[in-house]
């Protein structure tokens, strides 16, 4: 096992490759590489942010999840785009409000990956993604029909089948998906 103080040196050396592979080392060393790691995202340089955001994607401790959705509304939208994809590969439910809230950024690719992350989440998230179908931005609805879409809970069949009288033919069309996964359709049969 590497040094937890090379590591973080190499994390933000500036060299990609050194970084990346600081990052993928650096959860061996557990609580206290979160706590250098925490150090790193409150520096003045996106970049270290944006290294440190990535590095916490390998830790399963709830404190990285916390860290993450903090992430989420850093200045620079890259370290919010890292952080929402980091949520989408370790699931941490201490993030879905956060992710919800990212939902309703002007920017899409975020509100793309707070989406795929709280697909991730899974059933934790369904009960904010159905409340996110009443109101918000359009792109945050269609989002919220696409996770719960694809999560497939069954709670969120009422939230469905309201939205096949929608106008936006991309909430019919996730209302469809989710409700075809899930088993609920139409039948028809002759008498």
């Amino acid at each position: 096992m590497r040094d937890l103080g090379e590591l973080i040196f190499d994390l933000s050396s500036g060299d990609t490759q050194r970084a990346e592979r600081a990052a993928v080392n650096l959860p061996e060393h557990g609580r206290d590489a979160i706590n250098c790691l925490r150090f790193q995202l409150t520096c003045e340089e996106p970049d270290k942010r944006w290294w440190a955001t990535r590095a916490l994607a390998g830790f399963k401790e709830a404190e990285a999840g916390l860290l993450l959705a903090g992430q989420l509304e850093d200045p620079d939208v890259s370290v919010r785009h890292c952080a929402a994809l980091a949520l989408s590969r370790q699931q941490h439910t201490a993030a879905i409000n956060k992710l919800i809230s990212a939902l309703e950024s002007e920017d899409s690719l975020l509100v793309r990956l707070a989406a795929d992350a709280l697909v991730a989440a899974g059933v934790p998230a369904v009960e904010k993604l159905i409340a996110g179908l009443e109101s918000g931005k359009p792109n945050a609805r269609i989002e919220a029909a696409r996770a719960l879409a694809l999560i497939g809970d069954s709670r969120a069949v009422p939230a469905l089948i309201k939205l096949l009288d929608s106008d936006s033919l991309s909430l019919q069309h996730w209302a469809n998906e989710g409700l075809e996964k899930m088993g609920v359709g139409m039948s028809f049969f002759k008498p």
